[in-house]
């Protein structure tokens, strides 16, 4: 049988004891916690905010008899087409390729097995316009210099931290507004809040799909970039008293 000595048994004890303590005084606030009238919300907060960056998704598909015909004519399509995009001040850092394709074309006559007609080279591009003013004059020129298709346009905010900051402080409002309307309602005040949490946030849109199109007419290309919605939400938890 293993003794210890006196001393060490005692400091064994003493030092037990603050530990039992720390866990009954947090068991004590967890149970103090489940004790108390909460409520949990949520709110959104929203800011209009207007866009001064554009992204658009241009692109060159071409058509030829064979896979290296079709791949040479995009090649020097899309070779045309970047040239006006940096003359229409686009820089260069600006203009990232998306997405290169080969495609073989069939026929599908009925009863009859599919017939190879050619092969189909698209080179899509993603072009950030900061710009805005710039917007439909780089569009029209690309077009015009052999991009024949547009797949989307989006507008975004290139630094949308204060538009974000002034969706938050609205949310808060919202959220302690409604606090107090849910604590009057049912006879209690607000004490303090218990917690708080966000959800969401500005996300630069996508671009949104459109039609391929063909050759535009030389006439400008209208741009209206309209107001950018900046959505927070936020949720909260409110300890209630009589």
């Amino acid at each position: 049988m293993t003794t210890f000595p006196r001393a060490a048994a005692l400091a064994l004890i003493l030092t037990a004891a603050p530990v039992s303590a720390a866990l009954a005084q947090s068991a004590a606030g967890v149970e103090a916690v489940f004790r108390a009238t909460t409520l949990s919300l949520n709110a959104t907060g929203e800011v209009l905010a207007a866009p001064d960056m554009a992204i658009i998704g241009l692109g060159v598909a071409t058509t030829s008899r064979t896979a290296a015909e079709a791949m040479a004519a995009n090649a020097r399509q899309m070779a045309q087409a970047m040239t006006a995009l940096k003359a229409a001040g686009i820089a260069p850092r600006d203009i990232q390729t998306a997405r290169i394709t080969l495609n073989a074309q069939y026929a599908y006559d009925q009863g009859q097995t599919p017939r190879l007609t050619g092969y189909q080279a698209a080179n899509q591009v993603t072009v950030t316009v900061h710009d805005l003013t710039r917007l439909g004059l780089a569009v029209d020129a690309t077009v015009s210099a052999g991009a024949n298709q547009v797949n989307g346009i989006s507008f975004a905010l290139s630094n949308p931290g204060a538009a974000e900051t002034a969706a938050r402080e609205a949310a808060v409002r919202a959220l302690q507004a409604k606090a107090d309307l849910y604590a009057r309602a049912t006879g209690y005040r607000v004490s303090r809040l218990v917690s708080l949490g966000e959800t969401g946030g500005y996300e630069a849109p996508q671009p949104q799909p459109m039609m391929a199109m063909a050759r535009m007419e030389k006439a400008d290309t209208p741009v209206s970039p309209g107001e950018l919605k900046v959505r927070i939400e936020v949720n909260g938890v409110y300890e209630l008293v009589r």
